[in-house]
């Protein structure tokens, strides 16, 4: 699937792409995709839109090859790297050999078998993404943090169950107290730079006002290393900008128009994409009613078929 947009069409200010801002430009069936097959689909949509200022994307496998070879073609297109993939990958390697991380999630992996279905069970962390690890550290930090919270305030504001069923069960949470100050520490530093990419896009300024942006948010040797490779990034991203030029940054919109075609199969999709892939350019089309009469008076139920 590949979406765009129209840079000059991309609302000005602070405001994020939404699915009525791209257009799907091809849709493409694949039984594999490697470099060479993405490089062929760029190739076909070009003969339709004209070459891109911009290519974004995750940096999956297939996609950085195919990209790097579009643009070695046509150096006036820039390939730019999602923001959301670049801080998971950030925070990924930050916490895959820290000890204790691995020592807490492991501890509130436990917890949670131990208190689901008991009267505790409104108590236990959240459950652990298997893929896509580096999903799970903004619910733990953020329950471990609210556990605290509750520990730190008078017994007799605590909700049922009785305080020392808790204690006993999630006492161990308090050791990780300085720990999770610090988790917290560098979660917030990567949304914020998310935050920014994603909303004033790729321009002159981000850079400068990101670097603004993250400054209230670091305390700690580990938040400034981060905040600096991340700042880093973003300047990079950005001097691939022209003057007064305003690049997409984020790819979000994709992750969350191919959500929601999940939720319209719904169980349907438990093997994989149905027919429903078609309604891909329904999502991100703008149904006024012109659109629909117009869509039902050129398509056919046999073209749908085809």
């Amino acid at each position: 699937m590949i979406l765009g947009i129209r840079l000059s069409r991309w609302p000005a200010g602070e405001t994020c792409l939404q699915h009525s801002d791209v257009e799907l430009l091809d849709l493409v069936p694949v039984r594999k995709s490697n470099g060479t097959v993405v490089y062929q689909q760029l190739e076909h949509v070009v003969a339709q839109t004209g070459v891109p200022r911009e290519i974004l994307s995750d940096h999956g496998s297939d996609l950085k090859v195919g990209t790097e070879q579009f643009c070695q073609r046509h150096p006036e297109t820039c390939a730019v790297y999602d923001i959301k993939h670049k801080t998971a990958s950030v925070l990924k390697r930050e916490l895959a050999d820290d000890a204790t991380w691995r020592e807490f999630s492991h501890l509130a992996g436990q917890t949670k078998q131990c208190l689901q279905q008991t009267a505790l069970a409104s108590w236990a962390p959240p459950t652990q993404k298997v893929k896509a690890r580096d999903l799970n550290v903004a619910p733990l930090v953020a329950w471990g943090q609210r556990l605290l919270t509750c520990f730190d305030q008078p017994e007799s504001d605590w909700p049922t169950p009785e305080p020392d069923h808790v204690h006993e069960k999630l006492d161990w949470v308090k050791r990780f107290r300085p720990a999770l100050a610090e988790w917290a520490e560098l979660f917030a530093v990567s949304t914020a730079t998310e935050s920014v990419v994603r909303h004033l896009g790729l321009t002159a300024e981000t850079p400068a006002m990101l670097a603004q942006r993250l400054q209230p948010l670091v305390h700690t040797e580990r938040g400034q290393r981060i905040r600096q490779e991340l700042l880093t990034f973003v300047t990079t991203q950005a001097a691939l900008v022209r003057p007064t030029e305003r690049l997409v940054g984020s790819s979000e919109v994709i992750e969350s128009v191919l959500g929601k075609l999940k939720r319209i199969e719904q169980d349907q999709a438990t093997d994989g994409f149905t027919g429903l892939v078609l309604s891909l350019g329904a999502i991100v089309s703008q149904a006024t009613d012109a659109v629909i009469q117009k869509a039902l008076e050129t398509v056919s139920t046999q073209d749908v078929w085809t």
